[in-house]
């Protein structure tokens, strides 16, 4: 059981850098022992993102992605932006379709990650698809997100794989797996 910490205060908080996608803020906080530090961190949002995991005939289906921050090219799961006015759900359908060519009759939410909480307050929701179907809607990718196909049997297998690292693939990766496993589906 964790103990109710007291949370610091905020004394100021001031734009110290801005691009076109980014803010970055400086915030000046006081401690409840009276320390004060001024930390960094990308201005917060409210809006969340989701990641999808599709399950096809015994197999996940993963997109490779350039990653532009490492200037390579990931293997991982489908995944964006919750356009305002859509529900995880409806994000995810639409983001399976832009990515991967596939709708989902059964969407199900498996939880929610945050990323490098210090500096962000991103959240990611997990979702796993299933029954899917084939439909294919237009999305903002510069290049067409070639497909790799993994055997349940080997889910694991993945952490092997020198382009699979991202950590919120690795969460949603073992998010799968228990459900799997509550599911009936897949022991240890």
């Amino acid at each position: 059981m964790t103990r109710k910490l007291q949370k610091p205060e905020i004394l100021n908080v001031e734009t110290v850098a801005r691009s076109r996608l980014f803010t970055v803020e400086g915030v000046d906080l006081l401690f409840s022992n009276g320390a004060r530090r001024v930390y960094e961190r990308m201005r917060p949002s409210d809006r969340e993102a989701v990641m999808i995991v599709p399950l096809v005939d015994n197999h996940l289906i993963l997109i490779q992605e350039y990653a532009v921050g490492l200037e390579s090219y990931e293997l991982g799961f489908p995944k964006g932006l919750i356009d305002p006015g859509e529900t995880p759900l409806e994000a995810a359908n639409r983001e399976l379709k832009e990515e991967v060519g596939f709708g989902a009759k059964k969407l199900e939410m498996l939880g929610k990650l945050t990323m490098a909480p210090s500096y962000f307050s991103s959240k990611m929701n997990i979702l796993i698809a299933e029954q899917l179907y084939e439909e294919k809607l237009e999305g903002d990718e510069p290049e067409p997100l070639p497909q790799v196909r993994w055997p349940l049997e080997n889910m694991l297998g993945l952490l092997q794989e020198p382009d699979f690292r991202e950590a919120r693939n690795v969460s949603a990766l073992f998010l799968v797996r228990e459900w799997l496993v509550k599911q009936g589906r897949l022991t240890y």
